[in-house]
């Protein structure tokens, strides 16, 4: 039977189905088993990296130099799908990874602005986010760090503008909203609608009909790489309760 972590694994892996030669940039233990286990499965061509300046292979072996030049080179060109953290998440997908309270006086010094206006108006840009509450899915985040679609269509900035899909312990969000708002595309087995709408301190909107699917089941051969191969110390439940 699979755990409420390996859903959350198979989830973010589903953000970079199709995606190609790109180079995944995954900011946490989940969504960097995700990007394996897509890597191994059903996205063969997916780039990984160590994170600072080597491509890597499944095993971790070095195959490539990537020097910072060549990073920005494929960020501007969008072939780098990023997923990153947010303390704050809005609607529209603003993200806030910058500070709590009134910037200019903050209740909460956080990680600063860093990357994120660049990855989420260059390239795709999803989001992982362990623990599902009113405090991080909120109505209006205090500090825009990664950019909404409201802010980007505003700005006229939507050529290279896209956030396939957010992921977080309870399920999986896209923005196929009205005018691209934030939408419950599947509930992890065992979470309940109820349990969201609690958790979530704006509307969500549901898919047409109203009924909202499960998260997939992993098969087989994905548990078996998860437990056996990617995460057989279970790192995994430390970041969401199995």
């Amino acid at each position: 039977m699979p755990t409420r972590p390996e859903y959350c694994v198979i989830a973010c892996a589903e953000a970079w189905r199709d995606n190609g030669e790109v180079l995944a940039s995954p900011m946490g233990l989940v969504p960097g088993f995700g990007a394996r286990l897509a890597k191994r499965t059903f996205s063969p061509d997916l780039l990984l990296t160590d994170g600072e300046a080597t491509l890597v292979g499944l095993d971790g072996t070095p195959e490539g130099w990537l020097p910072y030049r060549r990073h920005l080179t494929m960020v501007t060109g969008g072939r780098r799908h990023v997923m990153m953290g947010a303390s704050q998440i809005d609607r529209y997908g603003n993200q806030n990874i910058s500070c709590i309270g009134d910037w200019e006086r903050p209740a909460r010094q956080l990680l600063g602005v860093r990357g994120a206006p660049v990855n989420t108006l260059n390239n795709p840009v999803s989001y992982w986010i362990p623990k599902h509450s009113p405090r991080v899915f909120v109505e209006r985040v205090d500090m825009v760090s990664g950019v909404g679609h409201d802010r980007a269509e505003a700005a006229g900035v939507t050529r290279f503008h896209r956030l396939p899909r957010v992921v977080s312990d309870l399920g999986v969000f896209d923005f196929d909203g009205p005018d691209r708002t934030m939408r419950l595309a599947s509930l992890h087995p065992g979470v309940t609608l109820d349990r969201v709408r609690e958790a979530t301190g704006f509307e969500l909107a549901l898919p047409e009909g109203g009924e909202v699917p499960y998260t997939r089941e992993p098969t087989g051969e994905e548990l078996r790489l998860i437990r056996e191969v990617i995460d057989p110390k279970g790192l995994r439940d430390r970041e969401v309760r199995a």
